[in-house]
């Protein structure tokens, strides 16, 4: 399984560790990646998402799940948040159209 964030596409970065005699080994920057279960609304279900802790807090602060997806753009989302984006939007068109 990649090490990406479903929403935000943050993913591992290459770095040094420098040490006091300034010698240069490499090494990983890892997000912080967690399971997180997340309430649609429109589709009216739980969704099992991996993301970065700043991609929680950030759906959180826009209103919830379908509130974020819908109101960022698709050129930011990542693969996933993409699929599940036209999801909900098919469903919102659906219950209005009923």
């Amino acid at each position: 399984m990649a090490r990406r964030c479903d929403f935000t596409g943050k993913a591992v970065q290459a770095g040094n560790n420098v040490s006091h005699a300034n010698n240069k080994t490499r090494r990983r920057f890892l997000p912080n990646l967690q399971e997180s279960s997340l309430l649609s609304d429109a589709l009216g279900q739980m969704v099992q998402v991996r993301l970065t802790t700043h991609a929680i807090r950030t759906v959180e602060k826009r209103g919830g799940l379908d509130a974020f997806l819908l109101s960022t753009p698709d050129a930011e989302l990542g693969q996933k948040a993409r699929v599940l984006k036209r999801r909900i939007k098919k469903k919102a068109a659906a219950q209005q159209s009923a």
